[in-house]
């Protein structure tokens, strides 16, 4: 595990899943961090499963909104001095139609949270880096951001778009000292996972054939290349996509 004492991050979709296994990790690296979650039942839960008296402090947070994301940067600078990690990880799921029977309000509703919020959060944290002397910035995108599948059009545009803009930000602030990386995880056991599988007794089996490990990824091990991402041993990583997929792309 890095060490990470000293340092201030903000993990937004901090609420379960990716998001609260990634404050677990930040906190046991030894770093203070802001959970941002526009769900305030879910994102004081994380806070309140946290080890006693852990550098933490719970925001609701909408990263949708320019103003609400500004707060949660500033809540990290108020409270604790700095901000030098963020994790990008709110999102939100596909409606799961097809391109033309997409409504807009399907086509928005991912698209400004799973990218506009992403594009949201950068703009406020990067300043925010630059005054604390450098940080790194690690955006959740998807396997979908690297390949696509069939009634998931806006999902997959909002994750590719993700890796666009990870890339371009980087090429912008790495050698301002702030370096910007994207995390691709496959499917994921997450709680959503779960109850889909329990209303479907052949789900799981379809999700690890899609995994060529033969398994579906556990939220520890995304948590774990987030953390890595984050921390010096990366010193020379930024501007890529990193996937933590099980050979989900790689046919």
């Amino acid at each position: 595990m890095p060490d990470l004492t000293g340092k201030v991050a903000l993990v937004t979709g901090a609420g379960g899943g990716i998001g609260r296994a990634c404050v677990n990790a930040l906190i046991a690296a030894g770093a203070s961090v802001v959970v941002a979650d526009r769900d305030s039942r879910a994102g004081r839960a994380t806070v309140d499963g946290l080890p006693p008296d852990s550098p933490a402090v719970f925001v609701e947070t909408d990263v949708t909104d320019a103003d609400s994301v500004r707060a949660a940067v500033a809540a990290a600078v108020g409270t604790f001095g700095g901000l030098h990690i963020a994790h990008n990880n709110a999102g939100v799921e596909a409606a799961g139609r097809a391109v033309a029977d997409m409504t807009d309000t399907d086509w928005h509703r991912v698209i400004d949270v799973n990218l506009t919020g992403v594009w949201q959060c950068m703009r406020a944290q990067i300043p925010a880096m630059l005054d604390s002397g450098g940080g790194s910035i690690v955006n959740t995108s998807s396997a979908l951001g690297l390949v696509a599948l069939p009634n998931q059009a806006s999902y997959v545009a909002s994750k590719h778009g993700v890796i666009g803009l990870t890339k371009a930000a980087a090429l912008e602030y790495s050698a301002a000292g702030v370096r910007v990386n994207a995390v691709c995880p496959g499917v994921v056991r997450t709680a959503m996972i779960e109850e889909v599988a329990a209303t479907d007794d052949t789900f799981m089996d379809k999700m690890h054939a899609m995994h060529a490990i033969g398994r579906i990824a556990e939220v520890d091990e995304v948590a774990d290349a987030v953390l890595w991402l984050a921390s010096p041993a990366a010193s020379f990583v930024t501007g890529t996509a990193l996937s933590v997929d099980g050979a989900y792309t790689a046919s």
